[in-house]
């Protein structure tokens, strides 16, 4: 590897300490998981060994859980770690602007999934599901590649990086972490399917929250920082040692920084990308009770501030004052550039201020932001390559036992690909900063063409299928001509300048739209969106069949889990159940002979006739959907205009922060973290209320059973 660091002088932890937090970490959890799963299947009626609960959760998450696991799936390592990283590099306005985007982004998911995923496609499984009826086999296949790549290349860079920092910090070496990584994920993800990532997914956002108000904190008050006041005024002290390019009069107090802006626009193109082309996200989507997508989603990107702002600006600015006292782990040496893109910032800042406890906290913060992206990424992952592939086109006959099994498979053949993935990248001497660059110019030529595919009814078959292989051309183009042209050669080190990155992730986000558009002018035609529906009565058909057809839910169980599909209720008769808001008109009549059943599944143009195609849901669950709808635009405009134009714009200007305006805003960063815990922790323990209070007392009754058991001679 590379960019590899002097660990000999620096290890802040023994080896075998992070050996022993590794595999115990990963341990524990599995224990946990594997007991949840036990309560719910026992005393909740939740049984992950049947598809719809492995893949989709049965459709029924709250709005709480929801949250937690979405606000988790974005608590990414590089937004962590990486944040104090480039707020060291380049000032406060980094952590903000980090953030800022990232919620008008959630919003996005919103309008798509949120809306058109439960509106247009109520049952679908996966986003590709979605893909393959509107665009047939060719433009599935290519899609599924797109999410594929999307989703390894993703989950291996945070792997990748994980392993770094634990090399860092301890000196293991970096393939023997990035093999424990992801070992306890496969686990108890294999056996726990989708609504285990959501259950571990809760732990994660509980104990990294406490970790991350408890670092921002103590880091604050101790005595060599000296508070807020303490912090600015050794800021001040040091600003000629710290002068940044690019910034306001080099000053690390300013929001005006082409570079903090400039890096900020990269990531969240790449951030973009593993949301809409991460089919884990659609999953969740997918997985949530229809009154619980909006809510849950705004819930999460109002919350994710608490992460980079108080965190980032707290830790990035107390590794500048301090960088240069003998405390400081590096001294008397610098912090090189290989140390900041590795993301040792905040373990460096954690040992000197915090000790040797605080760098066992960092491990579980680490382990924390790390497992819940494998997670939800081998679920994705799992999904694509058992329903997608396997159930699809090499065994549409397959029962819903076999697909379980193959969906465990899958996920123990992404965890050892991935790993695969990771070590190379390591070897090849990419970093955090790197793989950060390279990942909006592989994963952005998707977005456009998907997104339309549910807003736009006149982008054609060729558009779809043509533009984000030409939209990947162009970026990739870009970005070695621009390295080229403006560094002269083409490498790690010149690819890794943010001028050739920027230009080349704009052409590789914006470039496929305009392919797109021009492809369906060539050939106009206009896709019927009641074609979606077919989705739903490929699911009707294969359940009435059952008894003569090997179908995809074989079982009694399962009829019984979906039986809400044939009832025609409304939304407030069944406040409590799986899809409490999704009913069906009793109207609906699938086909009902074997081979008609058969032709409604595998094609996408089949009987019955588009005419006698009536939608699932009832007036008012449609109602109610449109009103959620409402609430998704709304909250999109006020956070566009919250987090772009009211906060951040002024700001961009020649002003360099007072001591009360910073006190002022890392005060309102630290609030925000704890309104995060309410908001992500608290909240999804009362809104589980229920079910919690279920599963407690079938233990209590279980539990006095067997000790009565035992008392009897």
């Amino acid at each position: 590897m590379s960019n590899t660091i002097d660990t000999a002088k620096l290890a802040l932890i023994s080896q075998g300490s992070a050996y022993g937090l590794l595999i115990g970490l990963s341990v524990v959890f599995c224990g946990v998981i594997l007991i949840a799963l036990k309560v719910q299947k026992a005393y909740l009626s939740e049984d992950s060994g049947k598809s719809e609960m492995f893949m989709v959760a049965n459709r029924s998450v709250g709005t709480g859980l929801t949250a937690s696991a979405v606000f988790s799936s974005w608590m990414w390592i590089n937004e962590t770690v990486l944040a104090a990283a480039m707020c060291y590099r380049y000032g406060l306005a980094l952590p903000l602007v980090l953030v800022g985007l990232w919620s008008l982004f959630s919003s996005c998911i919103d309008g798509s999934s949120g809306r058109d995923g439960k509106i247009r496609v109520p049952y679908a499984h996966t986003s590709l599901e979605v893909v393959r009826m509107r665009y047939g086999k060719i433009g599935h296949i290519i899609f599924i590649v797109l999410n594929l790549v999307n989703n390894v290349f993703g989950c291996a860079s945070m792997i990748m990086t994980g392993s770094q920092l634990i090399y860092g910090v301890s000196g293991m070496h970096f393939v023997a972490a990035t093999i424990l990584i992801p070992l306890g994920v496969v686990l108890y993800t294999a056996v726990g399917g989708l609504k285990a990532t959501f259950l571990t997914d809760f732990l994660h956002t509980a104990i990294a929250l406490i970790l991350i108000i408890y670092f921002t904190i103590a880091v604050l008050t101790n005595s060599a920082v000296g508070g807020l006041g303490g912090l600015y005024d050794k800021v001040v002290t040091t600003a000629s040692e710290n002068y940044i390019s690019g910034n306001y009069e080099g000053s690390l107090l300013t929001f005006k920084s082409k570079g903090a802006i400039i890096w900020s626009l990269i990531l969240k193109f790449g951030n973009l990308a593993l949301v809409v082309m991460d089919t884990a996200f659609w999953q969740k989507s997918f997985a949530t009770e229809v009154r619980a997508t909006v809510p849950g989603y705004n819930i999460a990107a109002i919350s994710v501030f608490g992460i980079p702002w108080g965190l980032g600006t707290v830790i990035g600015l107390t590794a500048r004052a301090i960088q240069n006292t003998p405390i400081f782990p590096t001294y008397p040496g610098p912090l090189t550039s290989t140390e900041v893109n590795m993301g040792m910032v905040m373990p460096y800042v954690l040992k000197a201020l915090l000790g040797d406890k605080a760098i066992i906290g960092f491990f579980f913060l680490l382990f924390m932001a790390l497992t819940s992206t494998i997670s939800s990424s081998m679920i994705a992952v799992s999904s694509i390559l058992s329903y997608d592939l396997y159930k699809t086109y090499l065994n549409p006959k397959v029962t819903d036992k076999q697909l379980v099994r193959v969906s465990h498979l899958t996920v123990v053949i992404h965890g050892v690909f991935i790993t695969g993935i990771s070590i190379a990248l390591n070897y090849g001497g990419a970093n955090m900063t790197w793989i950060g660059y390279l990942r909006p110019i592989i994963s952005c030529p998707g977005i456009i063409p998907l997104i339309l595919t549910l807003f736009w009814s006149r982008q054609t078959r060729l558009a779809a299928i043509a533009s984000p292989i030409l939209g990947f051309l162009t970026g990739l183009a870009v970005w070695l001509a621009t390295a080229q042209s403006m560094y002269g050669a083409i490498n790690i080190n010149t690819t890794s300048n943010i001028y050739p990155a920027l230009y080349a992730a704009i052409a590789s986000f914006f470039t496929p739209g305009l392919y797109s558009v021009i492809l369906s002018l060539y050939k106009p035609y206009k896709f019927d969106w009641r074609e979606f529906l077919r989705i739903e009565l490929a699911d009707e058909a294969h359940l009435h069949a059952a008894s003569d057809v090997c179908t995809l839910n074989e079982t009694s169980d399962d009829e019984n889990s979906r039986s809400h599909k044939d009832v025609s209720t409304s939304i407030n008769a069944v406040p409590n159940g799986p899809d409490s808001a999704l009913t069906r008109k009793s109207d609906l009549k699938p086909p009902g002979d074997e081979k008609t059943s058969t032709e409604t599944w595998t094609s996408p143009r089949a009987t019955p006739n588009l005419d006698d195609v009536q939608h699932p849901f009832d007036e008012q669950t449609l109602k109610e959907l449109y009103r959620w709808l409402k609430i998704a635009c709304i909250m999109f405009v006020a956070i566009v205009l919250v987090t772009f134009v009211a906060w951040p714009l002024p700001l961009y200007r020649d002003y360099i922060f007072t001591k009360s305006f910073f006190s002022g805003w890392t005060t309102v960063a630290i609030i925000w973290q704890f309104g995060a815990f309410g908001a992500v922790v608290i909240f999804p323990l009362y809104d589980g209320r229920h079910a919690i209070a279920t599963g407690a007392r079938g233990i209590w009754r279980s539990t006095k059973e067997f000790l009565d058991t035992k008392q009897r001679p």
